[in-house]
């Protein structure tokens, strides 16, 4: 007797955790001249066989702080072909915002800031947008800041309840557009009120919404990364993975990535991780093997 043609096909083995690697075009432009281009980036990664790129607002060539026109809409049409041609994912917009302010008006421009990259994601067919907290801003320069190990003193007259509450004003604000353009606000570990997994996590649950998550920043957290990346990592969306080739331009971390990636793994992780190389080494080097060490350590 034949059998019948569902028993002839044997039951799927459990797969492994899918990961994905990404390239952050941070890791090419540390906010120095020459700057290097989206489209050089998107190449460049493409021939390291990276699956996606991770695109800083501040590295394209769009004004910050101009509405978006024609023009700039051909530049990301061209983007996108460009991606297409090299068979790179867009993964993620980082952009940089600040919802911590007591101006109002102040914090109507940042809004409006973040609609408008929303538009820029939807338009490249990116699926996530990387949001900052914002921070006091009582320590100016960014050097002082990292120097100072990301702290910084609250404003006077107001508490770190209030910039809470006006960072999670300002994403609800933005989230039915997140929505309608099918983009998931991801705010990050980074500096000010999310500079502590306790502070991430107070606005992450703060906020309940399908287009809202986590960005995991595996080297914003400065002492025992471990335990808090373990916090966040259930609603983390999306993961920026540094290294430090050379030593790193403002401070070095010796990241156990094997344990991150087992991190990740518990947590049932298993989207884009996007590299971002941070070290003093010329990037031709240290992007190779800052990403070949996240492949081992993933695989």
């Amino acid at each position: 007797m034949i059998a019948a043609p569902h028993a002839l096909i044997a039951a799927p083995k459990a797969s492994k955790t899918r990961i994905r690697f990404g390239i952050a075009s941070y890791s090419y432009w540390h906010f120095r001249d020459p700057k290097i281009s989206i489209e050089e980036v998107i190449a460049k990664s493409a021939a390291l066989g990276a699956d996606g790129v991770d695109i800083l607002h501040r590295q394209m060539d769009i004004p910050e702080k101009e509405p978006l026109t024609g023009e700039h809409r051909a530049y990301l049409a061209r983007l996108k072909r460009h991606a297409l041609r090299h068979a790179i994912d867009l993964i993620c917009l980082s952009i940089h915002q600040d919802f911590v302010d007591p101006d109002r008006e102040f914090l109507r421009q940042q809004v409006e800031h973040t609609k408008k990259c929303i538009e820029i994601a939807y338009a490249l067919g990116i699926p996530c947008l990387r949001l900052n907290s914002g921070r006091w801003n009582t320590i100016k320069s960014f050097d002082d800041l990292m120097k100072a190990r990301g702290e910084e003193p609250i404003l006077p007259g107001y508490t770190e309840d209030d910039g809470f509450k006006w960072c999670a004003d300002c994403i609800e604000q933005c989230l039915p557009k997140a929505a309608e353009c099918g983009v998931t606000l991801a705010v990050e570990n980074h500096w000010g009120l999310t500079r502590t997994a306790e502070g991430l996590l107070k606005l992450a649950t703060a906020i309940t919404s399908p287009w809202f998550g986590v960005l995991m920043d595996t080297g914003n957290f400065l002492e025992n990364p471990y335990e808090k990346l373990r916090l966040i990592a259930p609603k983390t969306v999306f993961v920026q993975a540094k290294t430090y080739p050379g030593g790193g331009e403002w401070y070095t971390l010796n990241l156990d990535y094997r344990r991150i990636a087992q991190i990740l793994r518990e947590a049932g992780y298993s989207g884009y991780v996007s590299l971002e190389m941070e070290g003093k080494q010329n990037a031709e080097t240290a992007v190779p093997k800052s990403l070949a060490q996240l492949r081992k350590a993933f695989a």
